[in-house]
């Protein structure tokens, strides 16, 4: 039988969307406008450091400038993505205008000067950031602030990694682990394709592009009950994905264990980043190579390790992935600005690379598979990072995607990058719901 039609669902429905429609545009347009100003500062600052390398003599006070001007002006901004999430859960003093320029001036010095970060981090602190100003000067009913600030989110992840797809789910998939904010779906989407589209629009006139990726191995797979996918195939993903999970584990309790130690073991403010830079240059020194230095993506020394390489035969070391995993974990830890989510790119990549010859895989299939597995890990958005992989790769692998993301999510256990993220399900065993993964690790194990 039919469900009866009801005219006030629908037009509460048309409402809605109509709410959607009027609030999002503005949001997405200036996170994607951000994300390309963004997008444009980073490539003329890596440029500048390659081209002048005692640039990162200036590291250590690259570093002070950064924490001195957060804890002079940041407030709440030092939260970074946590201030986001918290406020979307829970609504508090709101997310500062000053978190923008705060986040990209902090993000472009630390990359002029060689820090290990990415850009993740920038492009949703200010899409969150620019999204509360416009809800409070608009005066917008208070139902639509959590909306409106998943919308932001969704369109400064999208527009940054020009991943429109994976920048929706992201937004409601970051919030809880095992819970999707299913009333954000729509305008995420919206807000995804939005400002996806306006970063494409002014990276067209800025001659800046998205960096590209292909996975050209194929894998001799007859066929069987899995159609083109043999389980031996399934199995190996499986396997990078578990490496994937640990070292996602591994990382997000490095880089918290960097910020725990300093802020115990060194008691000025001014002096962690100067350590932490000290070490990230002796690192460096000791290594003689600055291929781990800087966002990491592309370099002009045919014989650095970077993002691209990985993808190709001989393109890495079998300790790529660790090296990188330290350079950032130190960087972020002291206090440096940027995002994990490009570094975390590196180190997936990197081990999938390491690993391709124990698994029998092609290298840029295993490298892709890294790539989006270790990000799974560490943010525990399986879903969000499979759809990633199809935008980025293409969806012959899908499937691929999915079963490496997916056990890196199990594997990596109840950690994460993001200290506010809710644990709404339990991956494995018992213990309380509705938590933060910051109160999760306090928590004492019997």
């Amino acid at each position: 039988m039919l469900h009866r039609f009801d005219p006030r669902e629908a037009r509460a429905a048309l409402r809605q969307l109509g709410w959607w429609l009027l609030l999002v545009p503005p949001v997405a347009f200036a996170a994607g406008s951000a994300a390309a100003l963004f997008l444009w500062s980073l490539e003329l600052v890596t440029r500048q450091r390659f081209e002048h390398p005692w640039l990162i003599a200036l590291l250590p006070l690259a570093g002070i400038l950064i924490v001195w001007a957060y804890r002079r002006h940041g407030a709440d901004s030092e939260r970074g993505n946590n201030l986001i999430i918290d406020e979307i859960h829970e609504p508090g003093g709101g997310v500062p205008l000053r978190m923008t320029p705060l986040v990209l001036a902090g993000t472009l010095l630390t990359h002029l000067t060689g820090g290990s970060a990415g850009r993740e981090g920038t492009a949703v602190q200010m899409g969150g950031s620019l999204a509360d100003t416009f809800y409070r000067l608009a005066r917008v009913p208070r139902e639509h602030r959590a909306t409106l600030l998943m919308a932001g989110v969704a369109a400064g992840f999208g527009a940054v990694f020009g991943t429109p797809l994976a920048g929706a789910v992201f937004a409601i998939e970051v919030l809880a682990i095992g819970r999707l904010r299913g009333d954000g779906l729509v305008p995420c989407l919206l807000a995804a394709l939005l400002g996806n589209a306006t970063c494409d629009a002014w990276n067209a006139l800025s001659g800046v592009h998205h960096t590209g990726y292909v996975i050209a191995g194929q894998v001799d797979a007859p066929g069987s009950i899995f159609g083109h996918l043999q389980p031996a195939l399934l199995l190996k993903a499986a396997l990078v994905g578990v490496a994937c999970g640990w070292c996602a584990r591994l990382f997000a309790e490095a880089t918290h264990g960097v910020s725990a130690a300093c802020k115990r073991w060194i008691a000025a403010w001014w002096l962690r980043p100067v350590a932490g830079a000290a070490v990230v240059l002796g690192l460096a020194w000791a290594l003689g190579t600055t291929a781990y230095l800087g966002l990491g993506t592309w370099s002009p020394h045919p014989g650095d390790v970077t993002l691209v390489s990985l993808f190709e035969a001989g393109g890495g070391t079998p300790w790529s992935w660790f090296w990188k995993l330290v350079f950032t974990a130190v960087t972020l830890g002291v206090g440096f600005k940027g995002g994990e989510v490009t570094p975390l790119f590196f180190i997936g990549a990197a081990l999938g690379h390491a690993l391709s010859g124990v698994c029998g895989l092609p290298v840029d299939l295993a490298a892709g598979l890294g790539f989006v597995a270790v990000f799974a890990g560490a943010t525990n958005t399986p879903i969000a990072c499979t759809l990633m992989g199809v935008e980025l790769f293409g969806g012959e692998h899908a499937v691929l995607f999915a079963v490496a993301c997916f056990a890196s999510y199990y594997c990596s256990g109840h950690t994460g990058i993001y200290g506010s993220q809710r644990i709404g399900a339990r991956k494995h065993g018992d213990g309380p719901l509705g938590g933060t993964l910051a109160q999760e690790r306090r928590r004492p194990r019997a």
